[in-house]
């Protein structure tokens, strides 16, 4: 009912002279992605994230969605700690450490993120297993993955 009803706006709104290009060309887009876009369910991706003191806890995430903002809307990151998504503004607060099974599934790290790991690393030693979660992106393939998270900076805590 709702893509009817916004196909139906879209075909009226074509028709209006007062509307820049760009304003319907927008509008069209937006018809066109919504009817073919997937169900949220059928983007879900399941994560186990391991906390420094052992507890295991179960992350739900959205393919196409980073690995951090899984994290974040679980409750295991600080969402304040990690402000932007962009690899220039990464403190590496975001570190994570994925299993081993899991990182022949992922791309390999860039030259920006090996720079960040090494320079903010927590050991200052750059583990194979180190991961930045804002560069993770999430797909099907990751289903199930394991992700350790280390212990917080003495002063990132309260």
């Amino acid at each position: 009912m709702a893509v009817a009803n916004l196909q139906r706006l879209s075909s009226q709104v074509q028709r209006l002279p007062s509307l820049s290009f760009f304003s319907k060309s927008l509008i069209s887009r937006s018809t066109a992605t919504s009817s073919s876009s997937k169900k949220v369910s059928d983007r879900i991706v399941r994560l186990s994230a391991i906390d420094f003191e052992g507890k295991k806890h179960e992350v739900v995430g959205l393919a196409g969605h980073t690995l951090l903002k899984a994290l974040i809307n679980t409750g295991l990151i600080d969402p304040d700690s990690h402000r932007l998504e962009e690899i220039d503004a990464c403190s590496a607060h975001c570190e994570v450490n994925i299993a081993q099974e899991w990182l022949d599934k992922l791309p390999p790290r860039t030259y920006d993120e090996e720079y960040v790991l090494v320079r903010n690393s927590r050991a200052r030693v750059l583990n194979k297993h180190s991961r930045l979660g804002c560069q993770v992106l999430l797909d099907h393939n990751l289903q199930g993955m394991v992700v350790a998270l280390p212990e917080p900076k003495p002063w990132d805590t309260s």
